[in-house]
Order: C-alpha cells, then structure tokens, then sequence
C-alpha cells in the first residue's frame, strides 16, 4: 500500500532524513520507533506531502506521490493524525468533524459523523463544545476523529500517547487495534515503543535519521538491543 524508497529530506543544510525505505502493506500496523529527533515526525509530514524530498520516491496504492499536495494526498486515501493533536481550538467537537471531511461529498458526511460518534462516545457527548476546552485525551480522541473524516485506506498517527495519563493511553491503543480490525491500514510513530511493538505486525527502529533496524514487532520487543535503548530493558 505504502513504499518509501531511499528518500532523502533536508532542513536548510541539516540532512534530517538519510536514505530511508520502508514499506506497509494493506491491514497492517507498521510502527516507527527511536529517540525524540530521530526523524520519525519528518518521515510522515513527508509521506503526507508536508515536507518536499530532496530525493527518493514515496508511492500509495501504487501510485507516486511526491510532490502532490498534502489535501490531494489526503482525497488519496491517506491521512494524519499529526503530533500535538492540532484541532481547531475555536471551532465546536461537530465542526471540527465537519472539516475532516473537506474532500467528501455533503450527502456522505452525516453517515461518517455518526460513524464517529459510535466509535468515540465522549466526543458526542460534547459534540456541542468547544474543542480548547476538551481534555488532552478527548481532543486525541477528536484528532482522531478528523481524520477518520476523510475515509481513508492508511491513517498515520504521530504520537498518539503523548502527555496523556496511563488509563488514556491505553484506551488510544485499543481505538488503534479497533480501527485496523475494521479495515484500516495503520502507520504508527511513538514514543512508547513498549505500546506501540505490542500491537504493530512490524516495527522499524530509526536513529538519527537512518532505520538501523527492522523486523516483526514480536522479535523487536525480544531484541536485547531494542530493550536496552527503548523498552528500559
């Protein structure tokens, strides 16, 4: 579904990302793992036509993607969950929704709405409330949400977990394995590797740019290596 191939991305003169490749078939959880500034948040706002290549290809569904606008991107069947959730603050839980579906068809949005509410019932509790004043695990939930607007094949998710409380992170997870067995196609970046391993297929480990490692997630959370550097082994 997703072939990264030997793709290189700079910031000014810094070589951020250095020959990377990395492949995600259809159905499956892919995580990338490694320390903060590794360049796992790079490769994704780069798959997502954030960022430009310098070089290399990035093809979907067959298709290359470089170069392509991120909404056309988007309206591909691909879609983000940035870092940091970035929902509209100002706007309610309904409208934020609403913007997701920016590349749909008016007649299809109610479904979808519905469809999210199923899957997330504290966001339809407060589907009337402004997104600035949710709490840090339910304006996940709604980033989550946004982009499950757009229907898409493959949705990335940049740091789900980050700076939500142990019982939260666990309920992401679980929305995380629900989505997959639903049908869609998961690329993970995360911090908890630990989490993130113990529900992936397979896992690539990045350092400073470069995938020094890959494998199935199960041998990953068994590589002593690994667990030294990641899983506090």
């Amino acid at each position: 579904m997703l072939k990264v191939n030997d793709i290189n991305v700079y910031y000014g003169s810094i070589h951020a990302i250095k020959g990377v490749s990395f492949e995600v078939e259809k159905g499956e959880i892919v995580t990338l793992i490694g320390a903060n500034g590794a360049g796992k948040s790079t490769i994704l706002n780069t798959v997502s036509g954030l960022l430009p290549a310098k070089s290399g290809t990035v093809s979907f569904m067959g298709k290359t993607i470089n170069g392509i606008a991120a909404h056309k991107v988007v309206g591909m069947g691909l879609a983000q969950v940035p870092e940091g959730r970035r929902v509209f603050l100002n706007m309610t839980v309904q409208e934020n929704l609403e913007m997701g579906a920016y590349t749909r068809k008016s007649a299809e949005i109610d479904d979808s709405i519905a469809d999210v509410y199923e899957r997330f019932p504290r966001l339809k509790e407060r589907r009337k409330q402004v997104a600035g004043t949710l709490s840090g695990g339910e304006q996940q939930m709604l980033a989550m949400g946004r982009a499950l607007m757009s229907k898409p094949e493959l949705l990335m998710l940049d740091e789900p977990s980050m700076g939500l409380a142990p019982i939260l992170v666990e309920q992401i997870f679980d929305i995380i394995k629900e989505l997959n067995k639903a049908g869609t196609t998961i690329l993970l970046v995360e911090q908890n590797a630990q989490m993130a391993l113990s529900i992936a297929d397979r896992g690539y480990v990045l350092e400073t740019g470069k995938i020094v490692t890959s494998a199935k997630a199960s041998d990953l959370l068994n590589d002593d290596s690994v667990k030294k550097a990641y899983l506090g082994g």
